[in-house]
């Protein structure tokens, strides 16, 4: 994703796509404070007005005041990644990304993860990029003293509890993170070979930050330990603290749980290393789970902050963002090669490319794929650029901008980011000065100098047995891929206690702070309406930004999809944002985003949904463009060909996807085959072919009424503005009677039964394992999800994780739920195991099942209602999250504050009434066990799990 589209490059660097004596405050002596002082900086003019300031040992503090919710972010960022890594001992800095959580000195076993449960805390969590590490949480403010307590414990009394079994157990979590995310995935393995060939052995990216599954293995107790000391010292980490507090006392909780942690090494910046490449690289592999062929190219460009980095940002959207880019209209519109192009702008610290990649249709040839783009970047360079789309660029990221520091936690990450990679944290205000300041020229230039005509690598990805689809001239790539061998990982203790010699503190660091004053839980004022013509208006009006979200939902989506031809919701919803009838698909895109807006229509299984959000500003037009969407579709029978192409090419890559797989037979085992739910809304290949755009016609027509809808705004608007904003809709769009069908709900399994899809060479095994529950409405359903919070809805703080990932080390993620509507209810367990104790991780999670109810206690029911409680005090804090209140008062008939009831739910919850809940609505022997993965090892073991023989639903195709 480029910096254009995300302009705060800390959220989207930070997103990426996971895991952290005597209580009185000691003295500061006045030479010390003069100092501290003295290095103070106040910013209250930047765009996110921060103070900034170093303790003597080097840590770097940045804090913003954010008064609009009572939540406090605190992000703890390292500057180190896997550059400051070595070749044979990578993936360190992910590998500590994961220990960070789980132990220290002072917090104990469960660290930081078992307190955030018990303050409620959101979004506990880390992250490892190639130049920095990065843990943050979101808490309630009364929290904050004991946030700052437990993050200086991961600088300064964290290493010695790192035993010999719990880095072994660490190492199986994260060589599951990697066959989850590249492994097991279609298209896994491309930014390993790309980057291994883009630059050379000892280059700093020349691996993945993940690393490799044998240097994981082969890292010593000692290696890690050396590692953590030299880079997780207060002279390599910023804090930075986002939100409602007292700066005065956060600066004084931080001299005294940071102030007396040694300064470690001093550390020298790394040098710009820019790859270079002497010639042009052809490399191609087989992949066990693509059904169609990949073509990703990737050019050395500049590293972060560059200043042809802006340029180059532009550029890529010029080339593939929207229906005139040259890419999208040669390859996808013209040649129809494609329907899933991208391109975007990797910039690092130390060096930067330029990434393009090209999924192709089934059957489709590389080598014309390849012809195609010189094509396209032959169009760009005769067509040149207008202002207006140079304009059109600028714009969404002044949006994107405001869109990414909606919550405290994006502004934290924002100060971290500019604070670590450009020694200042008011530098987002030049860094959008420098996009603002990037003319035609620039771009022309950027492209001649990075990408046209030089060298470059081109990946083709190829299903296997499909080598006549590469590149011409390709040379295999060097994967190693791990074989499944039954027992071969390592077994470990990881509940061993850890012995060591107590790390000193001038006061004693095993009190854990306390609370300050309870926050008050503010829920947001809603106003509610009704138009003329029946469609119900709910809004809540928040100036804090100048935006403005919205979404209009109707009843219906794929419920009203005739069962032999499933997908014509999908496309009608694909469709409607292809144009209206007094504007073309390009006219359409290019004026939503001159407004700074976004619209998108999509369809849902039980409503088709038009959500977006725009600037304040220009709100009356984008209502107006809402309003001609809804009511003037184009139906452009080209846009047509390609929305079913598109579709069909989707279902041809889903087919080896494991997950998409196990979403696909798991409800087809819940609903059966004359039930809507029980079909992929996208449809199938036989009945996406046999759908008409006058299908599309019959179906808008019909059932787009508002009198089965309902609007919901939030933002810089008033109600007025609002009402007056929708009057057009009110006298154009007529109410209409439609009727919603009804299905049989699903009844559960009289007896559990397990089944096998066969996807062979799996190095995962996926469990969906669940069975139908409770609808929305019904009366125990929010007390089930409490109930199901300690079993497997509250990540770390559940007893599913707690067993399988930290226990055993079976799995990188698992986790169960209730998803209740009004129509469909269905809990769910869902995880990716290591293959080879498929049988050993199904088995556990059975017995934890049969036993949650006997097992939870007084314990578990203080730490589950210590969450649902103070976590709800970030509830509302985004534009999408007070949208998402708006939806459930409109779609559920609930009241404005139904938040307070639910509190009251969870306050009268008793460890009786849990233990009743469980035994209710937690059923492992009446339940759907599937699991997708390689028969041939592991589909005979599963009849030990003693529901049977599997029933193996498919022949391993």
């Amino acid at each position: 994703m480029t910096r254009v589209k995300n302009l705060l490059a800390a959220a989207s660097c930070f997103a990426l796509i996971a895991g952290c004596g005597e209580g009185t405050s000691t003295s500061t002596s006045e030479a010390k404070d003069e100092i501290t002082q003295e290095a103070s900086v106040t910013k209250a003019e930047s765009l996110i007005a921060f103070e900034k300031f170093t303790l003597d040992n080097g840590l770097s503090v940045v804090m913003h005041i954010d008064k609009s919710d009572p939540v406090v972010a605190v992000a703890l960022t390292s500057h180190v990644g896997s550059a400051r890594e070595i070749p044979g001992r990578t993936g360190f800095a992910h590998l500590f990304e994961h220990l960070l959580f789980l132990e220290s000195e002072n917090l104990g076993k469960g660290g930081l993860d078992k307190m955030s449960a018990r303050i409620g805390g959101s979004g506990a969590n880390g992250s490892t990029s190639r130049d920095r590490t990065n843990y943050f949480q979101t808490v309630p403010k009364d929290a904050l003293e004991k946030m700052i307590w437990a993050e200086a414990d991961k600088i300064g009394y964290f290493i010695n509890t790192v035993t010999a079994p719990v880095l072994a157990k660490e190492k199986q979590v994260v060589k599951n993170e990697k066959r989850q995310s590249v492994d097991n995935q279609p298209y896994g393995h491309s930014f390993y070979v790309i980057d291994k060939n883009l630059y050379p052995e000892g280059h700093p990216y020349n691996w993945q930050v993940i690393g490799s599954l044998e240097d994981l293995q082969a890292a010593t107790l000692d290696d890690v330990k050396t590692f953590f000391r030299r880079w997780y010292v207060p002279n390599n980490v910023t804090l930075s603290i986002a939100g409602d507090f007292d700066p005065k006392k956060a600066r004084e909780w931080v001299e005294k749980y940071f102030g007396e942690i040694p300064r470690g090494e001093d550390i020298n910046p790394l040098e710009k290393q820019p790859a270079v490449l002497n010639e042009t690289k052809t490399l191609f592999y087989e992949d066990n789970f693509a059904r169609t062929p990949q073509l990703l190219m990737a050019w050395p460009s500049v590293p972060l902050y560059h200043p042809d980095s802006y340029a180059l940002d532009v550029l890529v959207s010029l080339l593939s963002e929207g229906k005139k880019a040259p890419l999208n209209t040669v390859l996808i519109d013209d040649k129809k090669l494609t329907t899933t192009l991208f391109m975007f702008n990797r910039h690092s610290e130390v060096a930067g490319q330029a990434m393009l990649g090209v999924r192709a249709l089934d059957g489709v040839k590389l080598d014309d794929v390849n012809a195609a783009l010189d094509e396209a970047f032959a169009k760009f360079e005769a067509d040149g650029i207008s202002e207006k789309d140079l304009e059109r660029i600028k714009t969404q990221a002044e949006v994107n901008f405001f869109n990414g520091i909606q919550s405290v936690l994006g502004k934290a990450f924002s100060l971290a980011q500019y604070d670590i990679f450009a020694d200042d944290p008011a530098f987002i205000d030049q860094d959008i000065k420098n996009i603002q300041a990037v003319t035609k020229d620039d771009v022309m230039r950027v492209y001649e100098k990075y990408l046209k005509g030089k060298n470059h690598i081109a990946l083709s990805t190829v299903p296997k047995g499909k080598t006549d689809l590469m590149l011409a001239g390709s040379v295999q790539a060097d994967i190693v891929e791990e074989q499944i061998v039954q027992g071969a990982e390592e077994t470990f203790d990881a509940s061993v206690t850890a012995e060591y010699e107590r790390t000193p503190s001038n006061f004693d660091r095993t009190v854990e702070p306390p609370y300050g004053p309870e926050p008050a839980l503010a829920v947001p004022s809603v106003w509610e309406d009704a138009l003329s013509n029946g469609l119900k208006i709910y809004g809540v009006e928040d100036n804090e930004l100048p935006l403005v979200g919205f979404d209009l939902t109707i009843e219906g989506g794929q419920l009203l999809d005739d069962l032999n031809k499933v997908g014509v919701a999908n496309l009608v919803g694909e469709l409607m944002n292809k144009g209206t009838a007094n504007k073309t698909v390009a006219e359409l895109e290019e004026t939503i985003e001159s407004l700074g807006a976004s619209i998108d229509v999509s369809a849902g299984a039980e409503s088709i949904r038009i959500s977006g959000s725009t600037l304040a500003r220009n709100f009356d037009a984008t209502m107006a463009l809402v309003e001609e969407m809804l009511l003037e579709p184009r139906w452009d029978a080209e846009e047509f060909d390609l929305a079913k192409l598109r579709v069909l090419n989707q279902l041809e890559q889903s087919r080896a996807n494991p997950n998409a797989i196990a979403n696909n037979e798991f409800a087809a085992l819940i609903y059966g085959d004359d039930h809507i739910f029980a079909k992929n809304i996208l449809g199938s290949k036989e009945s996406v072919e046999a759908i008409t755009l006058d299908d599309l016609k019959a179906y808008h027509a019909a059932y787009l009424s508002p009198s089965v809808a309902r609007m919901h705004f939030v933002g810089d608007v008033e109600r007025s503005q609002t009402l007056e904003a929708l009057v057009g809709l009110n006298q154009k769009w007529a109410a209409k009677d439609v009727t919603i069908p009804t299905y049989a709900a699903p009844s559960a399994p009289e007896a559990s039964k397990v089944y096998f899809y066969d996807v062979p060479g799996a190095k995962q095994s996926v469990f969906r394992f669940g069975y139908p529950a409770p609808l929305r409405g019904d009366d125990d359903y929010y007390a089930s999800t409490v109930m199901n919070y300690r079993l497997g809805g509250g990540g770390f703080a559940s007893q599913f994780t707690q067993q399988l990932r930290e226990g055993k080390g079976y799995t990188y993620g698992i986790g169960s739920g209730f998803a209740g509507t009004k129509r469909r209810g269905t809990f769910t367990i869902f995880s990716g195991v290591r293959s080879n104790v498929t049988l050993e991780a199904a088995t556990l999670v059975r017995d934890i099942m049969r036993d949650y109810g006997t097992g939870f206690n007084e314990q578990d029911l203080e730490v589950t209602k210590g969450f649902q409680l103070k976590s709800k005090t970030r509830a509302f804090e985004t534009l999408n999250a007070k949208l998402g209140l708006l939806r459930n008062i409109s779609g559920f008939g609930l009241p404005y504050d139904y938040v307070l009831s639910e509190n009251d739910i969870v306050r009268s919850l008793t460890v009786e009434k849990v233990k009743g809940l469980t035994d209710q609505y937690i059923k492992p022997d009446q339940m759907i066990y599937l699991i997708v993965g390689d028969a041939e090892t592991q589909l005979e073991r599963m009849s030990e799990l003693g529901f049977g023989d599997p029933v193996l639903l498919n022949g391993g195709e």
